[in-house]
């Protein structure tokens, strides 16, 4: 299993409500210094409907500007659909929200061969 699709299967298990950052998907792939690796994998996401890519924000709960998700606040109405909350300030609040990391690991092989690409 390669580094994307290691991401992949990751993202697939974040549940409803709940939101995981660019690092700790890193984490959890093995590499905590690949966040921007996570990234950019979903950003080239093959399968959008499979692969909840929406529900990954950055480290302080903000969401993506970017036009991958539709443009601008996009993002945030898929996550208020998934039953995420906002702080006022328009960040996930992450206390609540923050998906506690839980895979399973019989799908997922972890490998101490990652590298920074």
């Amino acid at each position: 299993m390669n580094t994307f699709e290691r991401i992949y299967e990751i993202v697939k298990q974040i549940p409803g409500g709940k939101v995981a950052t660019y690092g700790q998907i890193a984490s959890l792939a093995g590499n905590p210094r690949l966040a921007r690796v996570v990234g950019y994998a979903l950003h080239v996401n093959p399968e959008p409907d499979e692969i909840p890519c929406f529900r990954v924000v950055n480290r302080n709960g903000c969401t993506s500007k970017a036009f991958a998700f539709g443009g601008e606040d996009h993002q945030r109405m898929m996550l208020e659909l998934d039953g995420v909350i906002f702080t006022d300030d328009g960040r996930v609040d992450l206390d609540k929200c923050l998906w506690d990391g839980n895979v399973n690991t019989v799908k997922i092989e972890k490998s101490s061969d990652i590298t920074e690409e």
